[in-house]
């Protein structure tokens, strides 16, 4: 649908929104983007600490099978083969065990990764290709209901432990009782039947927002669009055929942003709809930035070992995944559905990522705690990403590090 000429508001410049925004631009429409914090990136962005330190809020694993955001890059000027790091799928922890696909075609590809798993005997090989094949008869589809761990009941002990959760953590930022065996099954079946590379990790190489964010305000900028940092919308209204954000008149309005501010927002407007926004709730993932220059991981991430007192399921080499000085012996520990952790606070919890790394590498990170630690940093994985002619229930569903795919699917839709 042609949108020459005409205004359209985006509300929050995270991934979703510039996603928004570029798609909005290219079809010829007048975009104002209007971001609250003072840069743009949301959820994956490069903050500063109080120290001054500079640090991403958190790390982000994307596949190769995330065509849209891969896209969005590449028409702003980033490019994907410069800025991330290609890595065949590996779920492994530091004795080697888990599984590690080949390269090649994924599908024949996870097959070899299965029975190559070490420590698995071979019925917990088959009960997983079994599972695989059942799956992809049934399409992939599961019930809206049912959670990871539901699905996956039926399989070995070592099976859940050593592949589904890490997976499911590494996927969807959320635990196997907490995730949807729907949006699981989506990431498989597009990591698994999307082509050649779909499966393989991406780690960026560079700080989050010159991964994406910073080229995609740039381009924006120098497309002709409003770009406004460090704004909040205080008022959306419905005037006649047109919106009113702060009393400025636009054709459509897209909320790119909380599921607070969305609700906020369109509780005049929408309130059953803000409602149930509002009621959604964040998950909180912490991530642990700890220092240790003799310390080199096998591959740029690593899964740790699960454990009542293990709560980072992944660790991140920034040296190795930068190539630069300034990471070299830098670490990042990331717990993803942390409440639990976070319960007694941010220090308690860097603490107790500290214990975790002390006790999985044994003699690393042995200096002063003022000295191991970078920064703890707390972030809360927002439940509602995009607003448009969707239902909550849709919003609530997108896979890790596809955001850009929702942003230009809701663009796609808007008509006023």
């Amino acid at each position: 649908m042609s949108r020459a000429g005409r205004r359209i508001a985006v509300v929050g410049a995270g991934w979703a929104g510039l996603a928004a925004a570029v798609r909005s631009v290219q079809q010829g429409a007048q975009v104002t983007l209007f971001e609250m914090a003072g840069t743009p990136g949301g959820r994956a962005r490069q903050v500063i600490t109080p120290q001054g330190a500079r640090f991403d809020n958190g790390q982000h694993v994307m596949i190769g099978a995330y065509s849209a955001t891969l896209a969005l890059m590449r028409s702003v000027g980033a490019d994907p083969d410069a800025l991330l790091l290609r890595l065949p799928l590996a779920l492994c922890q530091p004795d080697g065990r888990g599984l590690r696909l080949p390269a090649g075609a994924p599908v024949p590809a996870f097959v070899r990764g299965v029975l190559a798993v070490p420590g698995w005997r071979w019925t917990e090989r088959v009960a997983l290709l079994r599972a695989a094949g059942g799956w992809a008869l049934r399409g992939f589809r599961a019930d809206p209901t049912l959670s990871v761990d539901a699905l996956c009941a039926g399989l070995p002990a070592a099976v859940r432990r050593d592949l589904i959760e890490p997976l499911c953590v590494a996927a969807l930022n959320t635990t196997m009782a907490q995730a949807s065996a729907e949006v699981f099954l989506r990431v498989l079946h597009d990591a698994l039947l999307a082509g050649r590379g779909s499966a393989d990790l991406l780690l960026p190489k560079v700080p989050l927002s010159s991964l994406l964010p910073e080229p995609a305000w740039r381009w924006l900028q120098a497309a002709g669009a409003q770009c406004h940092a460090g704004r909040r919308v205080q008022m959306l209204l419905r005037a006649g055929p047109q919106w009113q954000v702060d009393g400025e008149a636009f054709d459509s309005v897209v909320l790119a942003c909380t599921a607070a501010e969305a609700a906020r927002l369109a509780a005049p407007i929408a309130p059953d709809w803000a409602a149930v926004a509002a009621a959604l709730r964040h998950e909180p993932i912490v991530t642990a930035y700890l220092a240790d220059p003799r310390l080199r991981l096998p591959q740029p991430m690593v899964a740790l070992p699960p454990g009542d007192d293990a709560p980072a399921q992944f660790v991140f080499d920034l040296g190795r995944l930068h190539g630069d000085a300034a990471s070299r012996g830098c670490f990042a520990f990331v717990a993803s559905g942390a409440a639990a952790v976070l319960a007694d606070g941010v220090a308690a919890s860097g603490q107790a990522l500290l214990r975790q790394a002390r006790a999985v590498f044994p003699g690393a990170f042995a200096g002063p705690d003022g000295q191991v630690f970078l920064a703890p940093l707390p972030r809360r994985q927002a439940s509602l990403q995009l607003v448009g002619r969707h239902r909550v229930e849709d919003l609530a569903t997108q896979p890790r590090g596809e955001a850009p795919r929702l942003g230009a699917k809701v663009m796609s839709q808007v008509r006023h």
